[in-house]
């Protein structure tokens, strides 16, 4: 079934263009949203109406998206995580983290159009990073991933008796009542000395 699209959806397109959908998600989705109108003549004349000022805001995107290009062939993002002896990080820098980066910075793109070599960087280094913005133009980002130090902290180490944890466990929770009925006992004792 053919549809015009009402708004732009990224997964199928921008305001405007015409495309072949299934006649169910055409009835169920794009209809009921306003995403979409049936292709007939009169909705073809109401779309060649409104297609100079379509193409005003697609050429408005274009211009912001150059401007936006600009900035991010620029700019370098310095993340801090966790990492071992040898580089290797604990977790990874994936397209959300670089993402929460650049909303940081002043930029909100979503993660989908962020593109990292594989499923995300795993070691200490310095690394670039694709983003698509309008059409067919991207953006080249530096990413320099540092490793960040670890604090650690030394418990003194509790005597583990031969049967394991468990015994360790009822010990202190037979201690606590005890502890508890002391005191009771304390303040019976305190009641009945004074007359």
């Amino acid at each position: 079934m053919k549809v015009i699209l009402n708004k732009d959806l990224a997964t199928l397109g921008e305001e405007g263009d015409v495309k072949e959908v299934a006649k169910g998600y055409a009835r169920n989705y794009l209809f009921p949203r306003g995403i979409a109108l049936p292709y007939t003549s009169r909705m073809i004349k109401l779309i060649e109406g409104r297609r100079a000022e379509i193409e005003a805001r697609k050429e408005q995107k274009r211009l912001d998206a150059r401007s936006v290009k600009e900035k991010l062939d620029s700019l370098e993002i310095s993340v801090s995580m966790p990492a071992g002896a040898n580089g290797r990080l604990y977790g990874a820098v994936t397209s959300q983290t670089v993402a929460d980066e650049l909303t940081k910075n002043g930029f909100h793109i979503e993660r989908k159009r962020i593109e990292l070599s594989g499923t995300g960087f795993k070691s200490v280094g310095k690394y670039k990073a694709l983003v698509k913005l309008y059409e067919n133009q991207s953006a080249e980002i530096t990413i320099i991933i540092t490793a960040q130090e670890i604090k650690t902290e030394s418990a003194p180490a509790k005597p583990v008796s031969r049967r394991g944890r468990r015994e360790d466990v009822r010990q202190e929770v037979k201690e606590i009542p005890a502890q508890e009925t002391g005191a009771a006992e304390k303040a019976e004792t305190a009641a009945e000395q004074t007359p």
